[in-house]
């Protein structure tokens, strides 16, 4: 018979990053500032919305960005650019931002007196949908050629995503795409899921996505 105890310690792996991700929401809870966390696939066009939505808002709201990637600073000379306070994360090869670099970022830039704090994470489907960041919402971004069938495939991303936006809706004459059957699979993971049909380069629907950022800060 053995003689060594076992110890069962059930420790959650996440409580350091849940704990920096809860400081996060303090911190923007107190400075009145809405973090909004944009997730998609590479070429998705999470920097042409971002700067479709930015048009709209910035004559009314202080706005900042996070551009997070494993290199380059492609995204945050975009930004900058346009205007937009923006800070570059390097990840150091990591897949995608965790509570930790959120934090680091923050730190790194002026964001007290901003009313919406954008991170714009590292382009996929599956890592980024793993660690909280500490955002008020986590958006995902999904383009219609990619097709309406990512929630089965990629379910965890679609289930911790409130906000849903479909975008480059202007191409669903070259691309399938069923809306509804992709609203069913969408809620049937998150029933609360907020869905938006959008085209970042025409710029339909992005006038609701931004009342609805609106509601949700004066709401917050």
């Amino acid at each position: 018979m053995s003689n060594f105890k076992v110890l069962d310690l059930n420790v959650d792996v996440n409580a350091a990053n849940d704990n920096i991700a809860n400081d996060i929401r303090k911190k923007m809870q107190k400075q009145n500032t809405l973090l909004v966390n944009i997730m998609a696939s590479p070429g998705a066009g999470k920097t042409t919305t971002l700067l479709s939505l930015i048009s709209r808002m910035k004559d009314r709201f202080k706005i900042g960005v996070m551009e997070a990637d494993i290199e380059a600073e492609v995204d945050a000379e975009t930004m900058e650019a346009n205007g937009v306070s923006t800070i570059q994360v390097h990840t150091g090869g990591e897949c995608a931002m965790d509570a930790d670099m959120t934090m680091e970022a923050i730190c790194g830039m002026d964001t007290s007196e901003l009313d919406y704090l954008f991170l714009e994470n590292i382009g996929n489907l599956v890592c980024p949908a793993e660690n909280d960041v500490g955002a008020d919402i986590d958006a995902v971004i999904l383009s219609v050629p990619e097709g309406d069938d990512k929630p089965l495939k990629y379910p965890l991303m679609f289930t911790v995503a409130s906000l849903c936006i479909v975008n480059k809706i202007d191409t669903k004459d070259y691309f399938p795409f069923d809306e509804a059957v992709f609203e069913e699979r969408v809620h049937r993971l998150n029933p609360d899921s907020n869905i938006f049909f959008i085209s970042a380069k025409t710029g339909e629907g992005v006038d609701e996505l931004v009342d609805f950022l609106i509601k949700a800060k004066v709401g917050k």
